[in-house]
């Protein structure tokens, strides 16, 4: 990994220094972080049960990347103690961040729609007939604002995952707290971030998505036999490359989310943290 020095430490990491570190670190141990990954998808066939596991090791994947910036390497097997302790308290974080998420998408649909309402009803008593299309032209400029507002308060739960999976003491709550607290005043930078480890695996996803449809297009052909066996096979297919190509990409997802955690506490709490001067 990119050495970074104590000076340079005191400083922002750019976006390229944050995506170049989670690639470093998953590649370094892609074996075992795509298998613990692939383990997760798994679990998401269990419900409830089984996604508690997902969300458990989706976290740890996040914790031993973090272990690894701070010079502090951890076994899977510790790290798994770790998480599976909070199992129910990811799964629980997860519930609640997706209540919130659901809460201001709907506030911004009715702040949209009052918008849109006010201007058309103000067009409308002004004269203008074209009721129809002014209120369109309203509902696309509340649309923009609307959108980064939206963008901006969910980066303010980022890496709301990480601290209940590294942190002693923090629950459910306490962790979309703490995401907010890290995430002040830094929301663009991990836009940015966000955004160009999305471009890194946007080849792979496309790779995935044309492989889908070559495998639909095999199976369109062999449907005219009516074989419920292709169907069952087809199915079995689908899924696996599915989770496959899931855990593939997400532990250099939750491998950015830690270096970008590594750095949000750097900077806010002055822990002088540094990665370790050799690549991971």
């Amino acid at each position: 990994m990119s050495q970074f020095s104590s000076s340079s430490s005191m400083q922002p990491l750019n976006v390229g220094n944050v995506v170049t570190a989670g690639i470093r670190i998953y590649r370094s141990h892609l074996k075992d972080y795509f298998l613990l990954a692939l383990k997760a998808y798994v679990w998401l066939l269990v419900p409830v049960y089984g996604w508690a596991k997902f969300a458990a090791l989706s976290a740890l994947l996040a914790r031993l990347a973090f272990g690894e910036l701070v010079n502090q390497p951890e076994s899977i097997d510790s790290g798994t103690r770790h998480v599976n302790s909070k199992m129910w308290q990811f799964l629980l974080a997860g519930l609640l961040l997706f209540l919130i998420s659901f809460g201001i998408i709907i506030g911004f649909l009715i702040v949209a729609s009052i918008f849109g309402g006010i201007i058309t009803a103000i067009v409308t008593k002004l004269g203008n007939t074209n009721t129809v299309g002014i209120t369109v032209l309203a509902f696309m400029i509340a649309f923009i604002p609307a959108l980064l507002g939206m963008m901006w308060l969910f980066t303010r739960f980022y890496i709301f995952d990480v601290p209940i999976a590294v942190e002693d003491n923090v629950g459910a709550t306490s962790t979309i707290k703490r995401s907010w607290t890290l995430t002040k005043g830094y929301v663009w930078r991990i836009l940015g971030i966000s955004f160009v480890a999305w471009l890194i695996t946007l080849p792979f996803s496309i790779a995935v998505q044309i492989v889908s449809s070559i495998i639909q297009v095999i199976y369109g052909l062999l449907l005219r036999d009516n074989s419920p066996i292709f169907a069952v096979l087809y199915s079995i297919v689908i899924i696996a490359l599915s989770f496959a190509s899931g855990a593939a990409i997400l532990p250099f997802w939750q491998a950015v989310k830690a270096v970008v955690y590594y750095d949000l506490r750097t900077r806010r709490e002055g822990l002088g943290l540094k990665l370790r001067d050799r690549d991971v």
